[in-house]
């Protein structure tokens, strides 16, 4: 009918008359639907902007728990296997969550944690993810100079250990083995968050966030939500002689969900 419709030969009477039954075929069946509810159809909720996004010129205390808030119930157990010194947590109610936090510094391996399997609600994870922190003397490590706070906030000035690999296949490799590790911890349904930055090494562009969630995803995690963190301050570096890549100035925060396998 509609094909006859929209035909240039048909007259404008014949088309009026094609509208008209179509439109008693919807008013019908409308009120078919309603006789068969036996309530007329209605949409909950409300307009607001008082909303959750995906973006904030901001920092990573400020945002976090945002991301808690999103895809975290009250109340849950939350492993911080990369605790530091707790900048994550600083707006975070403490009665909130239940919170185990453990680093390198305590003695606890992200890689290798003493909880049960199926046992916690929720990881989190923020490992150094620059290369330079993943090189084989403490001498040569990321973070000197007017970086030494950030060294001393993601690292424990000690090489990280990751095999044989070299440069960034160093940093997928460590993320890869602790998302296998809460994997096992997480309940199913359970939430991983991880933390992350792109980065550019031996002057080739790595895009960590897409590679973590092609390895993430084939551990069994569903990638569920992500949040870009983008920096108010403009970094800077010494000694630039060509800039090759755009200066990084944003980082992640990825949310994933644990299935079953």
């Amino acid at each position: 009918m509609w094909k006859k419709c929209q035909t240039d030969t048909l007259s404008l009477k014949y088309a009026k008359k094609c509208m008209t039954e179509v439109s008693v075929i919807n008013s019908r069946e409308s009120a078919e639907e309603k006789t068969r509810s036996g309530k007329k159809r209605t949409r909950n909720g409300v307009t607001t902007t008082d909303l959750i996004f995906s973006a904030y010129v901001s920092i990573n205390a400020e945002v976090f728990p945002k991301v808690l808030a999103l895809h975290v119930p009250k109340g849950s157990k939350v492993a911080d296997v990369t605790f530091g010194k707790g900048i994550f947590w600083t707006k975070v109610p403490k009665d909130h969550y239940d919170l185990f936090p453990s680093d390198i510094k305590s003695g606890t391996d992200c890689r290798n944690l003493p909880y049960v399997d199926g046992s916690i609600d929720c990881v989190v994870l923020d490992p150094p993810y620059m290369e330079g922190f993943y090189r084989r003397k403490g001498t040569e490590l990321a973070g000197s100079g007017t970086h030494q706070s950030f060294r001393s906030t993601y690292s424990n000035g000690e090489h990280t250990s990751t095999g044989p690999l070299k440069y960034h296949r160093q940093v997928v490799s460590f993320y890869v083995d602790a998302g296998k590790e809460a994997y096992r911890v997480l309940k199913t349904d359970g939430i991983f968050i991880v933390k992350c930055q792109d980065e550019v090494s031996s002057n080739t562009q790595n895009l960590t966030h897409v590679e973590l969630i092609g390895k993430y995803e084939s551990q069994g995690f569903y990638t569920k939500d992500l949040f870009v963190v983008v920096r108010s301050n403009k970094p800077s570096i010494s000694r630039v002689i060509k800039q090759e890549h755009a200066r990084k100035n944003h980082s992640y925060f990825l949310v994933f969900k644990k299935k079953e396998r």
